[in-house]
């Protein structure tokens, strides 16, 4: 940290008032000093620092207790100055999904020598991000420089929606955190990437694997999406190698109906104290304490929007062994990043009750 304690800026609605400008012009010359700054986006809250200054990078790990192998990704105010940071101009794919900036999608792309190698892992790519939040938007513009995030939590944690998921887990830890409003997404952004042939889908977010396909033809999947990765191996982009958005409980992921799902929790209730994440349609059938509505599993976008505040809450429940979650089999579209954030949460713990 740069400041002897970390301040809070609240942004109002009216973001163009000069009040809001001169907090967000506050935020932007912290992070030119190399300070850290945590700022909303659609997608999560991330933790930023100047990605081209290693010095401030290093104090992302630091106040996450982030490994240092897992990299971060770039955020810009533009994809029209990926170039300064990548050879974005010379990969054939980019042009492809330039319609998707901003938005919540990052790009894997060859990085330039500027880009020091504490922000990739020291692999030679670099993965680039242009927020659609208007806040995080203006921001990244006051700042002039690539802006290096992870999500703004403590590593391992649920990712924070909400500015005060950020003041639990980083206050006094960071320099800086805007105080915004809840992002309207919920998961990480979308980690394609443009170097491989063809090109591969790394993480799943917002932008979901058929509209990559609809745009760039044939996309990979990688193995990390939906499987453990070993402890050797290399992750090539967020999110992909380490136990990830857990609480502190254990989690279980069920598969199975409403009636599978109730006599489940029935015969469990006898002797485990827990919590449940279901759906809304499960509710009203459940006479359970500890229950957590994620939304309809007819509505995606809810569940994502609700997922990791829902594994928070849990947290302040005493006593509880285990969280349950139900589950659907369907790893469609949205759901497919619903899914995977769920498995790194549960460290791939999956009960499925079908017979």
């Amino acid at each position: 940290m740069i400041l002897e304690k970390t301040q809070l800026i609240e942004i109002t609605d009216n973001l163009s008032a000069s009040d809001n400008v001169k907090k967000l012009e506050f935020a932007a010359d912290i992070i030119n000093k190399g300070g850290t700054v945590c700022f909303p986006t659609e997608t999560v809250y991330g933790l930023g620092a100047n990605a081209l200054n290693a010095a401030a990078v290093k104090n992302i790990f630091e106040a996450k207790g982030r490994p240092q192998d897992n990299p971060l990704i770039i955020h810009l105010d533009c994809i029209d100055n990926a170039e300064k940071y990548c050879f974005a101009e010379q990969n054939q794919y980019l042009e492809k999904i330039k319609s998707l900036f901003p938005g919540p999608i990052t790009a894997i792309m060859k990085k330039r020598d500027n880009i020091p190698g504490i922000v990739t892992a020291g692999l030679p790519n670099v993965g680039v991000r242009v927020p659609l939040d208007p806040v995080a938007h203006m921001f990244l513009s006051l700042c002039k420089v690539p802006v290096a995030a992870p999500s703004a939590n403590l590593s391992g944690k649920p990712s924070p929606t909400c500015a005060q998921h950020v003041i639990n887990d980083l206050n006094g830890k960071v320099d800086v955190i805007i105080c915004s409003g809840n992002s309207s997404v919920g998961l990480e952004s979308t980690i394609i990437n443009l170097v491989s042939e063809p090109p591969m889908l790394l993480r799943p977010g917002g932008i979901t694997y058929e509209k990559l396909c609809s745009l760039l033809g044939k996309v990979s999947i990688s193995d990390a999406v939906l499987s453990e990765m070993k402890p050797d191996d290399v992750a090539s982009a967020p999110g992909m190698k380490y136990k990830h958005y857990a609480p502190k409980s254990p989690v279980f992921l069920v598969i199975g109906n409403l009636e599978e799902f109730k006599n489940f929790l029935i015969e469990k209730n006898f002797f485990e104290k827990f919590a449940v994440l279901a759906f809304a349609e499960d509710i009203q059938n459940l006479n359970l304490n500890n229950i957590f509505n994620i939304g309809s599993y007819t509505n995606p976008e809810e569940v994502a929007r609700n997922i990791f505040a829902c594994l928070r809450a849990t947290d302040e429940i005493c006593g509880i062994e285990k969280v349950y979650v139900h589950i659907t089999d369907d790893k469609t579209g949205l759901n497919l990043a619903i899914f995977n954030r769920l498995l790194k949460a549960s460290a791939y713990h999956i009960i499925d009750l079908r017979g």
